[in-house]
């Protein structure tokens, strides 16, 4: 009897394990055929200005979209994680240096990147948010890449990204970003420029950086990877929206809340809400308290 019960526990066992195994087979087959799809879009440009307006409003930009956040404070690129679970997921090195852009990497390139989510070679860039940057306007698009493609040359030499089990799973749920190129609605135009006077629609603007982690709708949700803490709702209905607007913006330049609890960079990118003027931080706050 238990050599029966045994046997069987051993078949069913050995049934949940091919489940299992093919289950995940397919789900890596299908991420690597989408991670080198080959997008086709038409190539375009814009004039780039190298006034010094444009060059500190560029500076801004990198500070408040958290690009350094991902690629180093010189956008010399890193290894921003590397277990075996989650695999190794590396930013870019953004400079002209060794182990960074091509020399003939141009305005055209920065544009496919910025507002496709592509390679030079129509390959998908890999979690790099450009379902965000895409909404950028004309004007701040240019000063973006204005203030790129000035940066100091840095050698910096990176391995290549490595997905791991968790992220190839989460990423075909769903569940991370991984594929921006595919959350894009390319035919989009760029609008001419942001509204830059304090209020809801320059916190509208804003708050396209907050989308990314708290979902469209700003109301949170589940932890976005394993590990990491659930995400708040900010809007006026959840428990970030019950703050004044003064501790609105402490917390997020001090990293410090209302209620006396320290925030880690790597969950809220304080650090990166710090480089806000004040004047963007409370458009946000306005633009944030207008949403039920």
């Amino acid at each position: 009897m238990i050599r029966k019960i045994l046997k069987w526990t051993g078949v069913i066992l050995a049934g949940i394990t091919l489940v299992a195994v093919s289950t995940y087979t397919y789900m890596s087959v299908s991420m690597k055929s989408r991670m080198t799809k080959v997008y086709a879009f038409e190539k375009a440009t814009m004039e780039v200005p190298t006034d010094s307006a444009a060059l500190a409003r560029g500076r801004h930009l990198v500070a408040i979209k958290g690009c350094q956040d991902c690629h180093g404070t010189d956008l010399e690129g890193k290894v921003m994680n590397d277990d075996g679970a989650i695999g190794r997921l590396v930013a870019g090195n953004l400079t002209r240096g060794k182990g960074g852009l091509p020399a003939g990497y141009e305005v055209s390139d920065w544009l496919a990147a910025l507002r496709h989510g592509v390679h030079q070679n129509g390959k998908p860039l890999l979690f790099m948010p450009s379902h965000e940057t895409a909404l950028l306007s004309q004007q701040d698009m240019a000063a973006l890449i204005a203030y790129c493609r000035q940066i100091p040359d840095v050698d910096n030499e990176l391995p290549g990204n490595d997905l791991g089990p968790v992220a190839i799973i989460m990423s075909y749920l769903g569940k991370m970003p991984l594929l921006s190129v595919e959350k894009i609605d390319h035919n989009r135009p760029m609008i001419a420029r942001a509204d830059s006077t304090e209020g809801v629609a320059q916190g509208k603007y804003l708050a396209v950086s907050c989308s990314g982690c708290h979902r469209e709708n700003f109301k949170g949700g589940e932890p976005l990877a394993p590990g990491f803490p659930p995400v708040p709702d900010i809007t006026r209905a959840g428990h970030v929206g019950k703050w004044t607007k003064a501790e609105f913006i402490t917390t997020l330049t001090s990293g410090k809340t209302p209620e006396g609890h320290i925030l880690k960079n790597e969950d809220m990118p304080w650090k990166m809400t710090a480089q806000y003027t004040r004047s963007e931080l409370s458009s946000l706050y306005d633009y944030l308290q207008s949403i039920q």
